[in-house]
């Protein structure tokens, strides 16, 4: 059994890197909350008002071995997009590397810190997108969001003409995708809708990206108009 630590990036192992050791991998933890804070005159105590989850960032420790690749160790870290940790080897993060690596000092010692920045949430690693064959309207299926907060989700929609889109009972999103058959890409948490050659389509849509928030465990999305295919994506996610 192999124990050692290691991190993922972009589909690509630490111990894939020639003479890379992770020798400490960041204590699994909570986000911090950013909070607006006021003080008031006469009023005893203050007011709190939470703005949201702020990024962290995550310290990793590495080593280097006799048969190290130093370009090969500053390509690996010269990245951003997504990250696994060995100690969470069923979640993945969204991450970028913003500060300077000291690899004068790793040349030197041997030894280096480098922090993660890591965006708060965190996704499964084994999740695969959920596909719908739509051959009738409306149609409805369910989504189970399986992590610890409301998920927002990537959905991806095929069709053409008036579409409605429903969660939960309540209507999120009406679609106007004109009479050409069009896919269209509506990233939840990005809050953009765009096209399969990244083209932005927000003016085809009307409603609040916001209001599409998956709760914890099942959900129910209801479609109404000409579509054919539903993809979702992102429907589970984690503090």
């Amino acid at each position: 059994m192999n124990i050692r630590p290691y991190v993922i990036i972009n589909g690509v192992s630490s111990q894939a890197v020639t003479g890379l050791l992770v020798t400490d991998l960041p204590p699994i933890s909570k986000p911090p909350v950013r909070v607006l804070q006021e003080e008031i005159d006469g009023k005893d105590g203050d007011i709190i008002t939470p703005l949201g989850f702020g990024a962290v960032d995550k310290p990793l420790k590495i080593a280097l071995t006799k048969d190290y690749n130093i370009d090969a160790v500053i390509s690996f870290f010269n990245q951003e997009g997504s990250i696994i940790f060995s100690n969470e080897p069923d979640k993945v993060y969204n991450f970028t590397i913003y500060e300077q690596i000291d690899f004068e000092r790793l040349l030197r010692f041997k030894t280096a810190e480098i922090n993660i920045h890591c965006q708060p949430f965190k996704f499964s690693a084994q999740e695969v997108e959920q596909v719908f064959n739509i051959s009738e309207s409306p149609t409805s299926f369910n989504i189970t969001n399986a992590g610890n907060y409301f998920a927002k989700p990537v959905i991806s929609l095929t069709g053409s003409g008036n579409i409605i889109v429903t969660l939960n009972g309540s209507q999120v999103l009406a679609l106007a995708l004109g009479d050409v058959t069009t896919t269209i890409i509506i990233d939840c948490e990005q809050m953009n809708a765009y096209g399969l050659d990244g083209t932005f389509l927000n003016r085809l849509v009307s409603g609040n990206y916001d209001k599409i928030r998956l709760n914890i465990g099942a959900n129910t999305f209801t479609i109404s108009g000409a579509v054919s295919q539903v993809k979702i994506n992102k429907y589970s996610r984690w503090l």
